[in-house]
Formats: structure tokens, C-alpha cells, sequence
């Protein structure tokens, strides 16, 4: 059979530059439960933190060197659900949950803890199935490792002040549990990931990038618990807002 004309087949592969960041970020994720299970709660929190930004980095990368395979987008859903998935849940119960009395509350703290997981793997299966269909510059529902810097960086802020798990064992319960549902819910976030597409930014955006870096060093764990979790209560209080605002529009009488 003549082959003259075709174009020729590429050989399967992989990309090194984007799936590397992939693997730092599982590694990270990996060894945040290493360091959990020896009582490393410090280093496990930091870890997953450090998983984050590795993450941000693999999707990026891939797109500014168009290296953006199917590959890559399921082998980052395996690593974002250890890193952010397990490791966060493994964190709360190593440090908080598992010193829930057995005989009054039963198995609470691995449930909570599961629950959290589970939200994990159904937020990724859904980012999953939407890719190309929903708009970019949104998630629907809060992303898994916003989720994990929420858990991660209050677990660096209470050890840093001296705060042990098991004084805050409500505190971390409605943590775990809160994060979980927000990662499944229909509230929507803003994804930032429209901020590097076009070549000029807003000189105003440059002094606020430039101010959280600076504060962020202040006192890292604080700022970190901050401006997660605000970043995971604005899908809520912007629902919440929309709804107010759909319900004075309909109250409001109409002009004639």
C-alpha cells in the first residue's frame, strides 16, 4: 500500500518539562504524609502548600509550550488527589481527629476525614468531564488545592502559635467537613487562570501582587489561612449576595 502523502506518526510520549512538575507535586504530597504519620505536622502542612504552587505550575507550563496532552490533564488529576485529596485528610486526622474519644463519638474523625476525600475525588471527576465546555476563568465549586491550603495552612498557624490538635478537635471537624462540601458545591470561583493570557496587565495588579508578596513574608502561615479562606468563603457570600440581589429586583415596584 502506497504511503506517499501521508503524514507521518508521531511516536507516543510523553512531555518532560510539564508531567515534572506533575511528579514534584505528587512528591510533595507523598511525603506530606510521611511526615504526618511521624508526627510532622509542621513539615506536612508546609509540604502540601509546597504541593500547591507546584501544581499551579504543571497546567501553565504545559500551555505556554504546547505541551497539553490528555496524558498530562489525567496524570495531574492522580497527583491532585493525593496531594490534595489524602494528604490534607491524613494531615487533620493524624494532628486533630484521631484523639476523638472512641466511646462517645464513635469513628467521627476518619469519617469526617473521608468525607473530605471523597468530595476530593468527585470535584476532580466533574473538573474532569467539563474541561472544554464550562468557562475557564471559573471552577465550580472550590478547587481541590484551594480546599488543601485551607487545611494545611491552619494546621502551620496552630502549631506555630502552639495550639494542639486535640484542643481544636470542633475547630478541625467543621474545617474538614466545610472544605469537603465546598469542593462539590455549585457555588462558583474565579480560576485566575485568564491573568497570564494576555501580554499587559493592569499597573494597579502589579502593586497588589506586589503587596501580597510582601505581607506573605511577613508571616507566612497567617497570611496563607487568611487569604484561603477568604478565598473559600467568597463563592458562598457571592451566591449569597446574587441572591439578594435577584430578590430586590423582583420586591422592587415597577415605574409606569
Amino acid at each position: 500500500m502506497s504511503t506517499q502523502g501521508s503524514t507521518p506518526q508521531r511516536g507516543r510520549g510523553i512531555y518532560l518539562l510539564p508531567n515534572l512538575f506533575t511528579t514534584s507535586a505528587l512528591l510533595a504530597g507523598f511525603y506530606a504524609v510521611i511526615a504526618a504519620a511521624n508526627g510532622q505536622f509542621e513539615t506536612s502542612a508546609i509540604s502540601i502548600l509546597v504541593a500547591m504552587i507546584l501544581d499551579g505550575f504543571d497546567g501553565r507550563v504545559a500551555r505556554m509550550t504546547n505541551t497539553t496532552t490528555a496524558f498530562g490533564a489525567e496524570y495531574d488529576s492522580m497527583a491532585d488527589m493525593i496531594s490534595f485529596g489524602m494528604a490534607p485528610a491524613f494531615l487533620m486526622y493524624s494532628w486533630s481527629l484521631s484523639h476523638l474519644p472512641v466511646a462517645e463519638y464513635g469513628q467521627l474523625g476518619w469519617v469526617a476525614c473521608f468525607v473530605y476525600t471523597g468530595c476530593c475525588g468527585l470535584r476532580l471527576a466533574r473538573f474532569n468531564v467539563q474541561v472544554g465546555v464550562a468557562d475557564k476563568r471559573f471552577f465550580q465549586g472550590l478547587a481541590c488545592p484551594a480546599a488543601a491550603a485551607v487545611l494545611a495552612s491552619f494546621v502551620w498557624v496552630c502549631t506555630d502559635i502552639g495550639k494542639a490538635g486535640h484542643e481544636l478537635i470542633a475547630l478541625a471537624m467543621f474545617a474538614t467537613i466545610a472544605t469537603g462540601l465546598l469542593m462539590v458545591s455549585t457555588f462558583m470561583y474565579y480560576s485566575f487562570k485568564d491573568l497570564g493570557d494576555s501580554k499587559k496587565v493592569p499597573f494597579a495588579m502589579l502593586l497588589g501582587l506586589l503587596f501580597l508578596l510582601v505581607t506573605t513574608a511577613v508571616d507566612p502561615p497567617k497570611m496563607i489561612l487568611i487569604a484561603s479562606a477568604i478565598y473559600a468563603a467568597a463563592g458562598p457570600l457571592y451566591a449569597l449576595f446574587r441572591w439578594i440581589r435577584k430578590r430586590n429586583k423582583r420586591s422592587a415596584p415597577r415605574v409606569e
